[in-house]
């Protein structure tokens, strides 16, 4: 069970290359000039009764980035975080109730450009402990997990497309019962998943 961990602390000294939500896309030019805002997330794995999970969230519809989409607690960094850690972990307090005491970081990952043109700071850390959320009303509806096993897993990855600005656009979903975990959340697991040993 603790495989998965330490072979996520190797890929955490690795970090990968960017990654965006374009990747899949490949005639898309990206701007030159444009101008991102920082931002980062916090990947909270927990031990659960079957092995290690990952916390995820599920955004209000009613948010104007994102909305109702499944996500890493996590948002833009601002004046007061001393880095992008601190802006994992002060978002992950405000949206789930995840105090920083409460968790080890591991490390982050490369920054994973958005459509939405942010660039967004993974951060992987341990829960100690037992956790229970408390969702933040008006921006998450819901607070989940699932097996990290699953989602680091490449064979459960799909490449799916939609109409997207009148265009076609590819991208990765990672599905895992009633929750279609797909676009920047995606990416970013799939980017860690292609970092770990595969069988």
């Amino acid at each position: 069970m603790h495989d998965l961990i330490d072979q996520t602390r190797a890929a955490l000294e690795q970090s990968g290359a960017a990654s965006s939500d374009y990747d899949l896309n490949k005639g898309v030019l990206l701007p030159e000039g444009r101008t991102l805002r920082p931002a980062a997330v916090l990947a909270p794995i927990i031990e659960g009764p079957n092995g290690y999970e990952l916390i995820l969230t599920k955004r209000s519809s009613a948010l104007k980035h994102h909305p109702g989409q499944i996500a890493f607690p996590g948002g833009k960094q601002d004046e007061g975080d001393t880095d992008l850690v601190a802006t994992a972990l002060r978002e992950a307090r405000e949206e789930i109730g995840l105090h920083s005491q409460n968790v080890e970081v591991l490390g982050t990952f490369a920054p994973h450009e958005t459509v939405t043109s942010f660039t967004v700071t993974p951060v992987v850390a341990l829960v100690n402990g037992s956790f229970d959320a408390m969702p933040e009303v008006g921006e998450v509806s819901e607070v989940f997990r699932v097996p990290l096993s699953h989602v680091l897993q490449p064979a459960n990855f799909i490449v799916e497309a939609r109409r997207w600005r009148g265009q076609k656009r590819l991208y990765y979903t990672v599905p895992y019962g009633p929750y279609y975990i797909w676009g920047a959340t995606a990416r970013i697991l799939r980017a860690w998943t292609d970092l770990l040993p595969q069988d």
